[in-house]
């Protein structure tokens, strides 16, 4: 007879456990009893506990939808679905010990990804060793896609597509005004991680096939504290795209700062303005920042467990008591793939479940999902929104966009 044992909490530093169960099952077993685990270390702490935060509610309202509406059919019984935190404190080597941990000890045969790029580098060689399929929203990092993985599966837009359209989108407005796009000059301030250094991959490539000159190429400080530096070289050398990566922090200082230094820059382009919550720390001075995103509640994206993607923006809000950034629905989708994965495998088989991960071809909320032979999906495009009149704005690429571009930023 199968005993189980909830516990809310782990006492034990670090940890952060959903659910713990006990069972009579052999040591192999990836289900015990009638509930499928996963295990998940996330960053309840550190730097990147904002985004954690987001990630894990992602994770949970996925739980909690999928239970209520029956759970996972799988070979013609249905199971309900639980996840095992910890927290992997926002460190890499941490995140390694802690999927060490959920796979060894714990005896979980299931994992999905922790917050951001570094960690899931961490992760992932862990989960590869094992063969122990993981699906994961939030590494973006191009160099997770070519290391041959064959149990890595990431349901997001690769981190070097982030901020190229606002490099298109400088183009375009500069064609419009009957300028050549080789005329303007890009600034660049990114956060020395593996998503951020992608990040500018793809502006430095994308600058390059306008014929744009790269006037400043910077390193954010380590700590995010202070760009100074960077934006006194703006107000002197008066690029006209400034484009900034240091996650949530990093967008919090990029805002702070072009604010308090009365920065004049034609474009300015951010990632995780969302997850940051931009608009609720600065309000008009967030106004015309534009924003990367994977994902927008005004896509016309649907599925039979959310219905729209306005209607997940909404049951988040009323869960949570805030509207969900991309973080969070990216990390919905995740478990949605694992879900879907397992029920066409029809069977816990980690092979069997990895094949049919491979094979997937799934819509949902959050936006069509299939992916390559490397693991990363290729069927889901990036969205460029702005903050207009305090609100975040589809404007680019223009098939998603609901309203105009203002272009140039007014200055301060």
């Amino acid at each position: 007879m199968l005993m189980k044992t909830i516990v809310k909490t782990l006492p034990m530093a670090g940890a952060v456990c959903a659910l713990v169960l006990s069972s009579t099952l052999p040591a192999n077993a990836k289900v015990e009893g009638d509930t499928i685990i996963f295990g998940a270390a996330v960053s309840f702490t550190g730097k990147y506990s904002t985004n954690g935060k987001h990630t894990k509610n992602g994770y949970d309202l996925a739980v909690e939808r999928i239970n209520a509406k029956g759970g996972v059919t799988v070979a013609g019984k249905d199971y309900k679905i639980a996840i095992q935190y910890y927290d992997d404190e926002s460190t890499p080597a941490r995140a390694a010990q802690l999927a060490e941990k959920i796979i060894q000890q714990d005896e979980i045969k299931f994992v999905l990804g922790p917050y951001g790029s570094g960690l899931t580098k961490a992760v992932a060689p862990v989960t590869e060793k094992y063969k122990i399929p993981m699906v994961e929203g939030n590494g973006a990092s191009r160099s997770l896609f070519n290391k041959g993985y064959k149990y890595l599966f990431a349901v997001l837009s690769t981190s070097e597509q982030y901020l190229t359209e606002a490099i298109n989108l400088a183009a375009e407005q500069a064609t419009k005004a009957g300028k050549d796009p080789s005329s303007l000059k890009v600034a660049i301030a990114v956060e020395n991680d593996p998503f951020s250094q992608d990040v500018r991959a793809g502006i430095v490539d994308d600058a390059n096939k306008h014929g744009m000159q790269i006037v400043i190429d910077d390193k954010l400080p380590k700590e995010l504290n202070d760009m100074t530096a960077t934006l006194t070289k703006v107000k002197a050398l008066r690029p006209d795209i400034l484009v900034v990566s240091g996650h949530s922090k990093g967008a919090v200082l990029a805002v702070r700062q072009v604010n308090e230094m009365k920065v004049n820059v034609p474009m300015l382009a951010v990632t995780h303005c969302e997850a940051a919550d931009v608009i609720g720390k600065f309000g008009a001075g967030a106004e015309n920042t534009l924003c990367a995103t994977q994902w927008t509640e005004t896509m016309s994206y649907e599925d039979s467990d959310f219905g729209t993607a306005m209607d997940y923006y909404n049951d988040f809000n009323a869960i949570y008591g805030y509207y969900p950034p991309y973080q969070a629905a990216e990390s919905t989708a995740s478990v949605q793939v694992f879900v879907d994965a397992m029920e066409r495998a029809g069977s816990f088989d980690t092979e069997a479940i990895r094949d049919a991960l491979a094979a997937t071809d799934l819509m949902t909320f959050y936006g069509p999902i299939k992916f390559t032979e490397a693991g990363n999906n290729m069927a889901k495009p990036m969205v460029l929104r702005q903050i207009i009149n305090g609100k975040l704005v589809a404007v680019a690429p223009s098939r998603f966009a609901s309203e105009p571009v203002v272009y140039p930023r007014p200055d301060m």
